[in-house]
């Protein structure tokens, strides 16, 4: 088969790593791609905002298969354009991608399917925002409806914080994705990601993750795009697991079709496990980032073919065998982020990885042969281990080999899960 994998970052890498490996796989191109994802992939300097020459491209190199890593030329119908030549997509189509691209359209599909999830009201200028926020009280969660990389999503605990968020968003902080906001309930509970394949009639549960989304140690600081994660969660047991299905997923992928827009691609659920049960935050409708890199490090299936069978509908024909290790991912970062940051610092070496290791590259370029760093997030450190305290000691360990003065990172990921190992809770 002829490949083309739409994307750049760390999740991306990990997808090309895992695809890489697929007997079936017999060209296989990337746009843009980073220098990690060379090494399995030819890089195509193809704008992936022009969907046209994304097409053109497909069509002069008779690409058979097309995986859209990210969100965003999903949520711009990137994968309808190519649909409409009659290729195989891998991504949900625009209408069906709102489940990411709008937070409003999400809580509506759950109030009408009767999907558990935070209370909330939807909201198109800020002072009625704001007297709903003072009528609720705190803590409240503030979100920007639109695509935000990462970053539109408040979780205030003071009344002065929520209303600062309304602020932002009307603003202009997020741009368009804040020109409408989502005001909810706070959830307390353990957060969780549950990744699910869906070709609009059948479903296909995948592993589960924890991600780390703030900057600090001990899970404080601001939300970031994600500092690290693990696989799989210990809090998604085999029965939340069951009524996430039930509860969740099924009504979603029932509520899409009847609505007109089936879903077709992989859900990622981003969940709270409260006294009550499974309860949906939000919906991705793409691989989590930096949660697709553990995942695919458990994966002992082929990744082709499951993500054909999505693209096909013919998901109920496969399925996914994992490895039991846990795996863990540790964030690079620039130093600065998730705010200002300088770009282009040298990353002066990266180490070997041995089995059940890899550094993937999620923010990275070359400039004039030497590698550098060019995002916030930069780089994926990982490991697999018989416990996720064995996956965390590798991983620190690999990572401390990595040449990179202006990188930082988080040194307790994994701590909730290691708490459960070692009994300490």
């Amino acid at each position: 088969m002829k490949v083309l994998l739409i994307g750049s970052g760390g999740r991306e890498h990990a997808l090309a790593w895992k695809l890489a490996q697929s007997p079936l796989m017999t060209e296989f191109y990337a746009a843009p791609g980073n220098p990690g994802i060379a090494e399995h992939a030819v890089l195509v300097p193809v704008d992936i905002e022009d969907h046209e020459a994304v097409a053109a491209f497909c069509k002069d190199k008779a690409i058979d298969f097309v995986v859209v890593g990210p969100e965003a030329p999903l949520v711009a119908g990137l994968a309808d354009r190519l649909r409409a030549d009659g290729l195989a997509v891998f991504g949900p189509s625009a209408a069906a991608a709102q489940l990411e691209g709008s937070k409003g359209f999400t809580k509506d599909i759950c109030a009408r399917y009767d999907i558990p999830t935070g209370a909330y009201q939807r909201f198109n200028n800020g002072p009625k925002a704001k007297a709903y926020i003072r009528a609720e009280g705190v803590p409240i969660v503030v979100k920007a409806d639109g695509l935000a990389a990462g970053k539109g999503v408040t979780v205030a605990m003071t009344l002065d914080e929520a209303l600062a968020a309304v602020d932002d968003c009307f603003e202009g902080a997020f741009g368009a994705a804040g020109a409408e906001v989502v005001v909810e309930a706070y959830l307390d509970g353990e957060e969780a990601s549950f990744f699910c394949l869906c070709d609009g009639k059948h479903a296909l549960p995948l592993a589960t993750a924890q991600d780390h989304k703030r900057v600090g140690e001990g899970d404080t600081g601001v939300n970031t795009g994600g500092m690290g994660a693990y696989s799989p969660a210990p809090v998604m047991t085999a029965e939340m697991v069951e009524r996430t299905m039930k509860e969740i997923i099924e009504p979603t992928m029932r509520g899409m079709a009847e609505s007109g827009h089936p879903f077709s691609g992989v859900f990622f659920a981003g969940l709270m496990i409260t006294k009550k049960g499974p309860e949906l935050i939000e919906y991705n409708v793409r691989f989590g980032d930096p949660e697709c890199q553990v995942m695919m490090m458990r994966l002992k299936s082929d990744l082709l073919p499951l993500l054909l069978a999505t693209a096909n509908g013919t998901l109920d024909q496969v399925n996914a065998e994992w490895n039991d290790n846990p795996a863990l991912t540790v964030v690079m970062a620039s130093k600065g982020y998730p705010g200002t940051y300088e770009k282009n610092t040298p990353i002066v070496s990266l180490p070997d990885a041995g089995a059940g290791e890899k550094v993937f590259h999620a923010g990275t370029a070359l400039k004039d042969g030497a590698l550098v760093a060019t995002g916030g997030r930069v780089l994926n450190v990982t490991a697999s281990g018989g416990t996720v305290a064995e996956a965390k000691s590798r991983a620190y360990a690999l990572l401390d080999r990595v040449r990179w003065e202006n990188g930082f990172c988080r040194r307790d990921i994994g701590w909730r899960a290691i708490e459960r190992e070692t009994g300490s809770e």
